[in-house]
């Protein structure tokens, strides 16, 4: 599957699901912002691959990130979000939304698996009534945007000039 043909409208999306569901395939979902792509999501992709034949994620657009995470959020622009994202192997479908949650995608999609990180609580996952099951994957400790960009702020380099 050619790069651009991953990231896909929500009617393709829906002409796949109905498919997938006619040949009996699990279909898996997560969601997020992955502003900067890191060890830890990788590892929460894959996991999350691994639980079902296809794993969809859900990218916020660049209003919805700045709106949760605030100014100068998002570092790295949606193109290249989606760009990244697409070209994981475990990953073979993303759809951005406009939205700050993903409950509308969830609703329309219904995925078999719902996958978020071990720091949200079962009952704060958003779209879980409309999911088949819902896991929760433990973090890799240390690897976090937000814990990044603290350290990046953190160790910035001194520019003298002589």
């Amino acid at each position: 599957m050619k790069i651009p043909k991953k990231i896909i409208s929500l009617k393709k999306l829906l002409l796949f699901r109905n498919r997938s569901r006619i040949q009996r395939k699990k279909v898996v979902f997560t969601n997020g912002c992955f502003d900067l792509i890191h060890v830890g999501h990788v590892l929460l992709l894959e996991k999350a691959r691994e639980l079902g034949n296809t794993l969809i994620v859900g990218l916020n657009s660049d209003h919805s990130v700045r709106r949760l995470k605030g100014p100068p959020r998002p570092l790295t622009p949606l193109w290249a979000r989606a760009k990244v994202l697409s070209s994981l192997s475990c990953v073979d479908y993303v759809i951005p939304f406009k939205e700050d949650t993903p409950l509308r995608l969830i609703r329309t999609l219904r995925p078999d698996i719902l996958v978020k990180g071990a720091d949200y609580k079962s009952k704060h996952i958003v779209g879980r009534e409309f999911a088949g099951k819902v896991v929760r994957i433990p973090l890799r400790n240390g690897f976090s945007t937000t814990h990044l960009i603290q350290k990046l702020r953190k160790n910035r380099p001194r520019v003298i000039f002589i």
